[in-house]
């Protein structure tokens, strides 16, 4: 009896290696830029607009190449949109953005290290965030 419940135990041990190894697998291989690969950029104004100034913004970026989505919002005077990233990149729609519109101060937002390290901004209080913070505060 004891020799069977060591087997079994055994066997659910392994088959939980197996699956941490396929999922540690899946998450750090190279990931390949398929032309469906988008990335969002945020622009930080650091001006005050009005309604007419994120028409004339809007009308602009859904003119450049490789833009698929834009927002800009008048409350927080920031840009957001999503270019696929084998038509263009954001440096360079930042860049044209400052030399034919208006906007001299404005600024490409790029994460820090720290900002990566915090995990996810959208649902910090997600199950596994709070099981997280449990084994960061514990061990």
């Amino acid at each position: 009896m004891k020799k069977k419940s060591m087997i079994w135990a055994g066997s659910i041990f392994a088959f939980l290696v197996l699956v941490l190894a396929v999922h540690i697998y899946f998450v750090t291989r190279p990931k390949h830029i398929s032309p469906y690969s988008r990335t969002m950029v945020r622009i930080d104004l650091h001006q005050p607009i009005v309604q007419s100034d994120a028409d004339t913004i809007y009308a602009w970026l859904v003119k450049q190449k490789g833009i698929d989505k834009a927002f800009v919002s008048l409350k927080s005077d920031k840009v957001f949109f999503l270019f696929f990233t084998t038509q263009n990149t954001g440096n360079a729609i930042v860049d044209a953005f400052k030399q034919q519109l208006p906007y001299k101060s404005a600024q490409r937002f790029l994460p820090t290290g720290s900002d990566y390290l915090s995990g996810c901004p959208v649902v910090p209080a997600a199950l596994t965030a709070r099981i997280g913070n449990w084994v960061k505060e514990h061990f």
